[in-house]
């Protein structure tokens, strides 16, 4: 029995991952990471995701709109997704959000998907994940609005916002999550606000195919290099690394608490 190891964030349906998919589990499994979530971007590319988690038992995936995307699918609805979100393999909400930095939506399309995913979440009880770029305002506000409307679970993905943002989510019950990110070298700021959270808040994710962690930087992510950023969000906290792998694992599983343990694995925290 082995202990878990998770990549809590990663796209394994976009290209450069799809197309050597089994080499990409086999170097995760290699790696330790037992499990991963595979994330939805587009509501009507679902279906092929979907195939990629029932073909795998340590896969699952979540049904949602990226905020990239808002303008382009304002036609699908709360309760789309939630009848989506109903299927066994389907354990989160999202990703959703608010893009300032790019603007490839309009923000006002953005705005009403993120409510929309918002109101999924509240009905399923499954998590959000949130996608917040430049846009810490705006997001903390709407999250105030809705937690005040009708509490609901989420995760902040691939933060890389400013530290009152991630302490406003903790404060409204959310998760923090952590990508490769957090090992360049100009990420101080970041690695001080990860050593600032509570324990039982911190997610480590790839975000993989982008977004690849020293020693890696520039090169293609997957998910076996996840071990990295474990390894360095254990330094700036100052804890063993196997026993922050346990504790992001275990936050894991209470967060998205519809997912299963793979067979030959356990949760050690």
């Amino acid at each position: 029995m082995r202990n878990l190891f998770v990549d809590s964030h990663c796209h394994l349906d976009y290209p450069g991952l799809l197309d050597r998919i089994d080499e990409v589990l086999a170097n995760a499994e290699s790696a330790g990471v037992g499990l991963m979530l595979s994330i939805s971007s587009r509501v009507r590319q679902f279906e092929g995701l979907l195939a990629i988690a029932e073909a795998h038992s340590n896969i699952f995936c979540t049904v949602g709109t990226h905020p990239h995307h808002a303008h382009e699918e304002l036609d699908i609805s709360v309760s789309d997704l939630v009848k989506l979100a109903r299927h066994q393999k389907v354990i989160g909400i999202g990703e959703a959000g608010l893009d300032y930095h790019y603007d490839y939506s309009p923000r006002d399309a953005q705005m009403e998907g993120f409510r929309r995913h918002i109101a999924a979440a509240q009905e399923t009880g499954l998590p959000l994940v949130i996608h917040s770029r430049e846009a810490e305002t705006d997001t903390a506000r709407v999250l105030e609005d809705e937690m005040k409307r009708r509490p609901f679970k989420a995760v902040l993905h691939c933060f890389t916002s400013q530290r009152w943002l991630a302490e406003k989510g903790v404060e409204l019950g959310l998760s923090v999550s952590f990508s490769g990110i957090l090992t360049y070298k100009s990420a101080e700021d970041l690695r001080t606000t990860a050593k600032a959270l509570p324990q039982d808040r911190i997610l480590v994710e790839t975000d993989a195919p982008y977004l690849a962690p020293v020693p890696h930087r520039g090169k293609s992510n997957e998910p076996a290099f996840v071990s990295h950023t474990l390894k360095c969000l254990a330094e700036v906290r100052g804890t063993p690394e196997a026993e922050m792998a346990a504790v992001t694992s275990a936050n894991f599983f209470r967060l998205f608490d519809k997912a299963t343990i793979p067979d030959g694995f356990r949760v050690a925290a």
